[in-house]
């Protein structure tokens, strides 16, 4: 069947819900939450279930013109008892990525864990639920935090096999189900661990990179919105990335960013918040030199050059950028809208001394605060895009 492929998608990820916000860059309050999710009722944008986005990708079933996914990180114990009665309230689906070992029972599931008897209840009603690693960690890196060892090539080559296949494993044999998508750790990857997850049958890899998803978006490198409790403007960003798009009209011709020759490049994370962006356009075709444009996320449309003769485009930012960035670009190529869009991080600053600190407590703390804690070898990033960063983000 022929599907619309101008629709969009804007996917959500949220950790924990708590009266008290302590830690707000995974944690939120109902009251918010809720908010937040009448708000997607009132400005039109269709909350739409994970197997139903994946069907739309596969040329299977239409969407609606605007969508949102809601999905919810780790497996802790608030989601079910908070979240989802405010989801049952709007009659929205929404996704579970569960980390086996943070199970109520395993390595890292403390008090505030969700159960496997919990998971099965809300299976059994019809929530979506998918896998976020087995223990939790970076996996670009050769590292162990179970048992607390560097590990050798072969070591890591198994290790990682099981953070992405043996949580696949155990979710589908607990519980019964089909697991065919994964949230990155962190939002940590690289090629290597794309192909792994593609290997272990994975039809969809989720980063942290938010970004509104096409009908032509990469399925191993899908960008969510982490939403932090002190920054509401994200989840408003993220609405008025789509806001404007509607059914009917052609479809947008989206460019690779492999094939822009991008500086910085996607997925780099540099040093400097006031880097050169540039891109190379010639992939686009023929563009008209008055429809180029750039997006900054957390700074809208930026005076970017664009030179006909080099096609090349550029912009010199002038307002630090911090831990994330996206970039879109924009053009119009024989009439039709040309578009490609990539994601960079910028390092933070202070690092040495977070991750000491981090490090000293992360020992006693880490059953009762799971994955939120900094790893010790560097400060966590943030959980979600910051204030100033439309897209961006991380785990």
């Amino acid at each position: 069947m022929a599907v619309d492929q101008t629709a969009q998608v804007i996917v959500y990820g949220y950790h924990r819900f708590v009266n008290q916000v302590r830690r707000p860059d995974t944690e939120i309050t109902p009251q918010m939450f809720e908010q937040q999710m009448q708000e997607l009722k009132n400005r039109g944008i269709t909350v739409i279930g994970m197997q139903d986005f994946l069907a739309w990708k596969r040329g299977e079933k239409n969407i609606p013109p605007r969508c949102a996914i809601i999905t919810f990180d780790d497996g802790w114990k608030s989601q079910y008892d908070v979240a989802w009665s405010i989801m049952k309230k709007f009659g929205y689906p929404f996704t579970l990525f569960i980390y086996t070992e943070g199970v109520r029972g395993g390595h890292f599931g403390g008090g505030e864990a969700i159960t496997w008897e919990q998971l099965a209840e809300m299976r059994d009603a019809g929530i979506d639920i998918q896998a976020h690693s087995e223990t939790h960690q970076d996996l670009r890196k050769p590292y162990d935090k179970v048992a607390k060892k560097r590990l050798s090539p072969p070591e890591y080559e198994q290790w990682l096999q099981n953070e992405l296949g043996r949580c696949k494993e155990t979710l589908e044999q607990r519980l019964g189900i089909k697991v065919n998508c994964f949230a990155v750790p962190y939002g940590f990857y690289n090629q290597h661990v794309k192909d792994v997850a593609t290997h272990a049958g994975y039809e969809a890899m989720f980063t942290v990179y938010g970004q509104p998803i096409t009908y032509r978006s990469p399925m191993d490198s899908l960008g969510r919105y982490l939403i932090e409790g002190n920054k509401p403007k994200v989840f408003a960003d993220a609405i008025s990335m789509i806001a404007g798009s509607g059914s009917g009209g052609a479809p947008v011709a989206e460019v690779g960013s492999s094939n822009i020759a991008s500086k910085p490049a996607d997925g780099e994370t540099i040093r400097n918040p006031l880097p050169l962006i540039t891109a190379n356009l010639s992939s686009f075709g023929a563009i008209d030199p008055g429809s180029v444009t750039m997006r900054v996320s957390g700074l809208g449309v930026v005076p970017a050059s664009f030179d006909p003769k080099t096609n090349m485009v550029s912009y010199q930012v002038t307002k630090k950028l911090r831990d994330k960035c996206s970039v879109i670009l924009e053009a119009k190529s024989g009439g039709k809208k040309v578009e490609a869009h990539w994601t960079f991080g910028i390092e933070e600053t202070g690092a040495p001394a977070a991750a000491a600190s981090a490090s000293a407590s992360a020992s006693a703390l880490w059953r009762d605060t799971r994955p939120c804690l900094p790893k010790p070898s560097r400060p966590r990033p943030s959980a979600s895009l910051q204030l100033n960063n439309v897209f961006a983000t991380r785990r």
